[in-house]
C-alpha cells in the first residue's frame, strides 16, 4: 500500500513538473512570451527595434504586415492604451496560428487579431484605415531556394515584392498615418526612394549600425503620405566591449529583462 501511494505521488510530482517547465522555442520578454518554434523567421533584434521604436502617439488602428511569431504586434500593444486595437496579418498558416497562441498566453487577448491571409487580399477586403503600419518585410531577392517554402516566403521578396507592400500600405493607410518598416541599410535606401517617387515622405529615419565605428547595417523608416518634417538620428547597438549601448538599452528597456 505504502509502494502504492509512494508511485502515485511520483506521477503527480511528475506531472506537475511537466506543466511548470519552462517553455522552449521561444523568447521571454517583461511582460509577455513568444514561441517561434514553428515560425520560419524567429524573433530577432530586427523586430524588436521595430516595436519600441514607431511612434504609437494618437494610435487608434494598428497593422502588423507579416507579423510571423506576433512579436511587433504584442510589443505595439503593451506600449498603447486599452481601447487601440491592432490586426495582424500572415501569410504562413503555421506561424499564424504560434502567432495567435502568442496572443491568447498574452495579457492582450482582446486587443490583437491574427488574420491568416495574404496582405494583398487582406487590402482588397478590408475597409478599416490604420494610424499605424509596421512591417518587418522580406528583403532578399529571389535566388537560391531555402530549404522549405516558409522561409522561402519569409525571407525573399518573391510573395511580397516592395512595391505591393507599398501598394497595401497606401490602400490602408489613414491621411494621418505612419507607415514603419525596418530593412538592411542599403535596400531601406532603395525603398526609401521607391516610397519617394510613389508619394510618400519620410518623417522619421534611424540609421543602425552594430557599433558606431562600423558600417550601418539597418535602416528604419516612417513613412507619411503628407509632407512633414523629417527627423533623423543615428543608433549603434554595441559599445567595443560589446555590451549594449545607452541609446540601445533605452529603446529596449521596456521589453529585454534584466535592463
Amino acid at each position: 500500500m505504502l509502494r502504492q501511494f509512494c508511485l502515485l505521488v511520483a506521477i503527480v510530482s511528475n506531472q506537475i513538473k511537466t506543466k511548470s517547465t519552462p517553455r522552449r522555442g521561444g523568447f521571454t520578454f517583461k511582460q509577455f512570451f513568444v514561441a517561434h518554434d514553428r515560425c520560419a523567421m524567429k524573433v530577432g533584434t530586427d523586430a524588436v527595434m521595430l516595436g519600441a521604436w514607431a511612434a504609437v502617439d494618437n494610435v487608434q488602428r494598428v497593422l502588423d504586415i507579416g507579423c510571423g511569431s506576433g512579436l511587433i504586434a504584442l510589443m505595439l500593444a503593451q506600449r498603447t492604451a486599452g481601447e487601440v486595437t491592432i490586426d495582424a496579418v500572415e501569410l504562413d498558416n503555421a506561424a499564424a496560428l504560434q502567432a495567435r497562441d502568442n496572443v491568447l498566453e498574452s495579457p492582450w487577448p482582446q486587443k490583437i487579431q491574427v488574420h491568416s491571409q495574404d496582405i494583398h487580399h487582406f487590402a482588397q477586403q478590408h475597409a478599416h484605415c490604420y494610424d499605424l503600419i509596421v512591417s518587418n518585410p522580406p528583403y532578399f531577392e529571389p535566388s537560391v531556394a531555402c530549404r522549405d517554402l516558409a522561409r522561402t516566403n519569409a525571407r525573399y521578396t518573391e510573395t511580397l515584392t516592395h512595391d505591393a507592400l507599398l501598394d497595401s500600405a497606401e490602400r490602408l493607410i489613414t491621411a494621418e498615418g505612419q507607415f514603419c518598416v525596418v530593412l538592411p541599410y542599403e535596400i531601406g535606401e532603395a525603398f526609401e526612394v521607391n516610397a519617394h517617387q510613389r508619394g510618400w515622405h519620410t518623417a522619421r529615419r534611424l540609421n543602425i549600425s552594430d557599433r558606431a565605428d562600423t558600417p550601418k547595417h539597418r535602416l528604419m523608416l516612417a513613412l507619411a503620405r503628407k509632407p512633414v518634417a523629417k527627423e533623423e538620428a543615428e543608433l549603434a547597438i554595441k559599445l567595443a566591449d560589446g555590451s549594449y549601448t545607452t541609446d540601445f538599452r533605452q529603446l529596449i528597456t521596456d521589453f529585454y529583462l534584466n535592463y
